[in-house]
């Protein structure tokens, strides 16, 4: 098979894979095509010749001058005399025979673009699979498509269909048809009934740092850091802020002029209230910071020598 380079590129191109996905379909698919006029048990191998742009496919055998296996098997072994049509051969040596698909006719281009499309279907959505997979727990955008009886809300994300549970969704918040939404990637699932699908959340601590992370620069370029929060989505979180540069507010800086900032964020999350703390290594006062606006007394630590555990006792 020549000109093979450009085929492969060609495929590639029109199934917006990369070219390595679409030679592994192309070779798959030849495989199989020739195991399904040869026979099933049939072994088949295909070395690529990259100076002469072609695949050259060859027919395997092994060999044997066990007779239950040449009458079992008729497709996988070869006698010893009948090998030694291709030189010198011993028992348990392969031998191989170049095998040219052209020779089936339409039969055989029939059979090679039904597995070629199969092969490539499996291609696309497994470079689909790997792509959503690195964005798992960052944000997604897509479009409601509908709202079942169940108040389960599937999304149209690209090529693919997402859903957002009942208990994913913010407590209060409603969808509809048309409305253009962002959430968390939570999971990427491969369903038999419904084929590949992501699980999206807005629920997730996770989804209220991506949310500040991209309205707070300072945060996207690491100059300061989430160290920890905590949500009641819809309701109330706390968020745990640190920074080694001296000259950097990390709590101003989340919260914004006016509120700019950590507004646009609880708009986002159906008006959620949203405390922003600064984090102290020690935990005393961490721990005080994170109860305001409770007043606290007195914070005490004690530590458990037999399971080596620390409480802190307010």
């Amino acid at each position: 098979m020549e000109k093979i380079k450009s085929i492969i590129e060609a495929i590639a191109h029109d199934k917006n894979i990369s070219y390595t996905s679409a030679k592994e379909a192309f070779k798959q698919a030849i495989i199989n095509t020739a195991k399904r006029l040869e026979g099933k048990e049939a072994f088949f191998e295909i070395v690529e010749d990259e100076k002469n742009d072609k695949f050259d496919v060859y027919r395997v055998y092994k060999v044997t001058e066990n007779e239950e296996l040449l009458k079992e098997h008729p497709q996988k072994y070869i006698s010893l005399e009948e090998a030694k049509e291709y030189g010198d051969v011993e028992e348990g040596d392969e031998v191989r025979e170049e095998f040219h698909l052209e020779d089936y006719g339409t039969t055989g281009a029939s059979h090679l673009y039904k597995e070629l499309e199969y092969h490539l279907q499996r291609k696309v959505e497994d470079d689909l699979f790997e792509s959503y997979k690195k964005k798992v727990g960052s944000i997604i955008v897509g479009v409601v498509t509908r709202v079942d009886e169940d108040e389960n809300t599937f999304v149209e994300i690209g090529e693919l269909k997402g859903i957002l549970t009942l208990r994913n969704r913010i407590k209060g918040e409603r969808f509809e048809k048309g409305d253009t939404i962002k959430a968390l990637l939570k999971y990427v699932k491969i369903d038999k009934k419904y084929g590949m699908f992501l699980e999206l959340t807005r629920t997730a601590p996770k989804f209220l740092e991506e949310l500040l992370k991209k309205e707070v620069p300072e945060i996207e370029d690491g100059l300061i850091e989430i160290v920890s929060s905590a949500r009641i989505p819809g309701e109330r979180a706390k968020v745990a802020l640190k920074t080694d540069r001296p000259n950097i507010d990390p709590v101003g800086a989340a919260v914004g002029q006016k509120g700019v900032r950590i507004n646009a964020v609880s708009k986002e999350l159906n008006g959620e209230n949203i405390d922003c703390i600064e984090y102290s290594p020690i935990p005393e006062i961490y721990i005080t910071r994170a109860l305001a606006p409770a007043i606290v007394k007195g914070v005490k630590i004690v530590e458990d020598k037999e399971s080596n555990e620390k409480k802190a006792v307010v």
